[in-house]
């Protein structure tokens, strides 16, 4: 288990991070998310020692120690692949800082590449391989040596909706081995699919933490679904109605302003004999990131 206490940094007289404070569980997915500049990557920084900080991080209960950074795995955001190596010596390298030999990255390469359908051979030059496959061989990089605690930073991005699902399903299986994982993402619906927990930051403060069901659910149920013979401007009046627009299905979708207003529209739709359905769920991951990140400006 990763325990992050009281943790704060500043660079210079500039704080960016404020009284941080959460865990992350063995076999558990933990997203972090928030705004461009809200601090998640100096917190993943932080995590790793490559910045100096004030708290306390702690992983299963004691410090880390150069053993535990050597089973950490680490996905920068920004890519850093030398294009004149082979796939082989690339990833060797990387695995070296880890502890690997290269008999067993070799030995374990190939069956990487396959499980990541990378289109290449061991023996190719980065520089040779797609923008996407690159990425794939600097994600195998970061788990060959089988790592008890995973940090991805934007793992996701550039890639097209195919590759993300074989990403997806790599996280999934490195959960099931028992690992920790930490993993930044601006779709929210990845977050929300993934994750067992999430930790959102704004402006180095975080405002979110907990299980994302819970999370969710502490908003209460202000989303609603219905079908009904009414108009849309009659469904915008309906009391508690903040906004609601009409699908493709037919059915309206309204956010309310206080999940109670459910019980009243309900009583009045049915006994007026106007509703076929009826469906109130909590707002998503994505329409509570956009309430809190706006808070800021209120």
């Amino acid at each position: 288990m990763l325990q992050v206490e009281n943790l704060n940094k500043s660079f210079g007289s500039k704080q960016v991070l404020f009284d941080i404070n959460f865990k992350a569980d063995n076999g558990k997915i933990l997203g972090l998310i928030g705004k461009n500049g809200s601090g998640k990557t100096t917190l993943f920084h932080s995590i790793l020692k490559f910045v100096k900080y004030q708290g306390k991080i702690t992983i299963d209960g004691h410090s880390f120690s150069s053993r535990d950074y050597n089973s950490v795995g680490y996905l920068p955001e920004e890519r850093s692949l030398m294009p004149k190596l082979t796939v082989l010596e690339q990833v060797s390298f990387l695995a070296s800082l880890k502890g690997m030999k290269k008999d067993e990255v070799k030995r374990d390469l190939q069956d990487w590449m396959q499980k990541l359908e990378v289109k290449g051979q061991i023996t190719d030059k980065i520089k040779s391989l797609s923008k996407g496959n690159q990425q794939k061989i600097q994600l195998i990089a970061t788990l060959i040596h089988q790592p008890n605690l995973i940090i991805l930073d934007e793992p996701f991005s550039g890639l097209d909706p195919v590759n993300v699902e074989i990403i997806k399903e790599i996280i999934l299986q490195e959960k099931k081995r028992g690992a920790t994982i930490l993993f930044s993402d601006h779709d929210m619906s990845n977050v929300e699919e993934l994750c067992d927990d999430v930790v959102m930051i704004n402006n180095g403060h975080i405002v979110l933490n907990g299980a994302v069901n819970d999370v969710r659910n502490n908003f209460g149920l202000t989303r609603l679904f219905i079908r009904t013979d009414l108009n849309l401007d009659k469904v915008k009046n309906l009391p508690g109605v903040e906004n609601a627009v009409l699908q493709n299905n037919g059915i309206y979708k309204l956010w309310l302003t206080n999940a109670s207003y459910g019980e009243e529209i309900f009583d009045t739709l049915s006994h007026g004999k106007y509703l076929q359905t009826f469906d109130q769920e909590p707002p998503t991951l994505d329409e509570i990131f956009k309430m809190k990140a706006g808070e800021e400006h209120e």
